[in-house]
């Protein structure tokens, strides 16, 4: 190990971390390059390579690396939530009306296409683009632009880095939530722990607001298989002894560096532009409830991605690329990348919970930079696998039980309703207490789902 490894947890969510965490973060803090030390979120779990919730900063001053393993298969995977000006009371009435709704709308599940189509041309705009290319093909509002990481396009996407196969199997998913644990869910806000925050950020008690939570499709899948494969046989070339094979990377400054920071970024646009046309979807469907309505954007925030950033080293500031993966980017207040808007209480952050479960709205804080490079949780991550879940859960069972709760699911996958079951996740509602008392991140809102439409 060149750094320590710091896992952020309490004593019940260390005692159920499988031993991949511990074996994983301390792996990636052995990588060339990484700074002040590797890092664990407190919803950290198994993944490739690096644990699902690890953080680490590369120096490409010091030899750093990228690594695709370290951003994961669904590159810039993210939740924005909308408010829609409603209350409990306003909707409660409308429910499965609303459900119907937005579930003919969102095109949902394993291998889900939508209504567009890319050719070569719009495809290239898109992966450069992002979600100010969706503006301009009339998917969205210019206000919403203020309201996302980069500004809704991040810069430094090379299209033609984005392999044939790739673009292929994006060409018709985009406006498309996917499977897994990707979903879109109508929400209320059940309690404020901060007023002044909540206040800044729009949100009050029984508000209604809706929270779309996907990434780049089989796009950033195929980008991540291919390079982690160009990257393991690369390895030995820059001299990189892997503690393990999933952790394949290259040097920052490599041309197969630099090709994958293209690419990945190209996916980072690509997710953008996806969340910003389920937008438009979204109010669109929205509309034919409740007319009139408009859907103004709170935030969106990406937790699988790879961004240079400027951080303190030894109290002066260094550029380094921070890998987050199943992490969230936590700035604090009067952070110079923040909105106007939020840079005098920090940026939000939106943890989406598992099916059935709370969902929170956090923000950074002053200290989040000292202790994980402004990075803090993303979700509640999972506590088995999806197969010991479909072993203790029959979908329609759960669909019954959470509507017996008052919470309407639509999916076209029952087996992928049982493999998304809340029991199979930590607690979220622990790890966000963890993240607060740490000072990762501070507590702003509970939302609690009404209606959840399920990849």
């Amino acid at each position: 190990m060149r750094v320590p490894a710091v896992i952020y947890a309490d004593a019940s969510l260390l005692r159920d971390m499988d031993q991949k965490v511990y074996e994983q973060i301390t792996n990636v803090a052995s990588l060339p390059g990484i700074v002040e030390a590797a890092y664990a979120m407190p919803d950290a779990h198994w993944g490739y390579g690096f644990p699902i919730g690890g953080v680490a900063a590369f120096d490409p001053d010091q030899g750093g690396v990228v690594s695709a393993g370290g951003v994961g298969f669904d590159i810039s995977c993210g939740v924005r939530t909308l408010h829609t000006g409603l209350q409990l009371a306003d909707v409660r009435p409308y429910k499965q009306q609303l459900a119907d709704a937005l579930y003919k709308a969102i095109p949902a599940g394993v291998g889900s296409k939508g209504r567009i189509h890319l050719n070569h041309d719009l495809m290239h705009g898109m992966l450069t683009g992002g979600a100010q290319w969706a503006l301009e093909q009339g998917w969205g509002e210019d206000s919403d632009l203020e309201r996302m990481e980069e500004g809704g396009r991040m810069v430094g996407a090379v299209a033609s880095y984005v392999s044939p196969k790739a673009r292929e199997r994006q060409k018709d998913e985009m406006g498309t939530l996917g499977s897994g644990n990707h979903y879109l869910e109508v929400q209320r806000v059940a309690e404020v722990y901060d007023q002044h925050v909540a206040n800044v950020f729009g949100l009050r008690v029984d508000d209604v607001v809706i929270s779309i939570h996907c990434g780049s499709r089989g796009l950033g899948h195929q980008i991540g298989t291919e390079f982690l494969r160009d990257m393991a046989i690369a390895a030995s070339q820059y001299r990189i002894d892997l503690p393990d094979r999933e952790l394949a990377c290259a040097p920052l400054t490599s041309p197969l560096g630099k090709q994958y920071l293209g690419a990945m970024r190209a996916a980072i646009n690509c997710a953008l532009a996806n969340r910003q046309i389920i937008t438009h979807l979204t109010r669109d469907a929205v509309k034919t409830v409740f007319p009139g309505v408009h859907l103004g954007l709170l935030y969106d925030v990406s937790h699988n991605t790879c961004k240079l950033e400027q951080h303190a080293i030894n109290g002066q500031k260094k550029a380094l690329f921070v890998h987050r993966k199943g992490a969230t980017r936590a700035f604090g207040p009067g952070h110079p990348d923040l909105p106007a808007v939020f840079r005098q209480v920090g940026q939000p952050m939106l943890i989406g919970g598992s099916m059935g479960t709370s969902s929170y709205v956090l923000c950074g804080t002053q200290e989040s930079e000292k202790r994980a490079f402004n990075s803090a949780c993303h979700g509640a991550g999972r506590a088995m696998s999806r197969h010991q879940a479909t072993k203790q859960w029959q979908g329609s069972a759960l669909v019954d039980d959470l509507a017996d709760r008052g919470i309407i699911i639509r999916s076209p996958s029952l087996r992928g309703v049982a493999e998304e079951a809340p029991g199979a996740y930590k607690d979220v509602s622990v790890v966000v207490d963890v993240a607060d008392r740490a000072g990762l991140a501070r507590k702003v809102a509970q939302l609690e789902p009404l209606i959840c439409i399920k990849g």
